[in-house]
């Protein structure tokens, strides 16, 4: 990445009077997983154009996005990684550590739990459950398997915010049932299931084939 650019210090902007919209949120979160990995790279500096050629957003419409959230800059100038990194954090809200509840401790439950996947973006997981009796007890990672009783409790005295479900599809709707009983808001499903929640609760389902059915659409077309 290029580092022979003027760097423009971010100022420390007006927060964000409204809601984003779904495309700018969506972009944020790319710009912020483009910085983390060059932060984690000892990279210092970064250009419009260098994040357009990893997240293939144009570099123009990256510089509005950003823009609009204080003065960035003139064109062609390069930006600070820890900076903009604490900008775009400032803006998601994503500035201060948030708790995670996993449920599955199977192959992708653990492969969730022992990556910093989460932990990148201020994400921690508190707590792993599981329904087999077997896996109770035993770790995943530095977490000790529990057996999911007293979800009301665990979510309030571990202040966990977000549950991340990694079960089986036949158990999706019911767990999901029981964690919105507990006050969860935010659910990450990797299962194949569609959740039904109530309106105030947001379900993002996460597939790779979805996903993989997307880039072949561009692709082929």
């Amino acid at each position: 990445m290029s580092t022979h650019e003027t760097i423009q210090p971010l100022s420390d902007g007006p927060k964000p009077s409204k809601r984003l919209s779904l495309g700018v949120a969506s972009r944020l979160s790319r710009y912020l997983q483009v910085l983390t990995q060059a932060k984690k790279m000892g990279i210092k500096t970064i250009s419009s154009q260098e994040i357009a050629d990893y997240t293939h957003i144009n570099s123009t419409q990256i510089r509005r996005d950003l823009s609009g959230f204080g003065k960035f800059g003139k064109r062609g100038v390069g930006y600070s990684v820890e900076s903009l990194t604490a900008q775009i954090r400032r803006i998601l809200h994503t500035g201060s550590e948030r708790n995670i509840a996993l449920f599955g401790a199977g192959y992708l439950g653990t492969a969730i739990a022992t990556s910093d996947i989460f932990a990148d973006h201020g994400f921690q997981i508190v707590a792993v459950f599981d329904s087999d009796i077997a896996k109770i007890g035993s770790k995943v990672g530095p977490h000790l398997v529990r057996k999911a009783d007293n979800l009301s409790t665990i979510v309030n005295d571990e202040e966990i915010v977000v549950a991340v479900l990694a079960v089986p599809n036949e158990a999706a709707q019911a767990l999901a049932d029981r964690l919105v009983e507990a006050g969860i808001t935010i659910i990450f499903n990797y299962s194949g299931a569609l959740i039904q929640t109530p309106s105030a609760v947001t379900v993002h389902t996460s597939s790779p084939a979805v996903d993989l059915l997307y880039a072949l659409y561009f692709y082929l077309a």
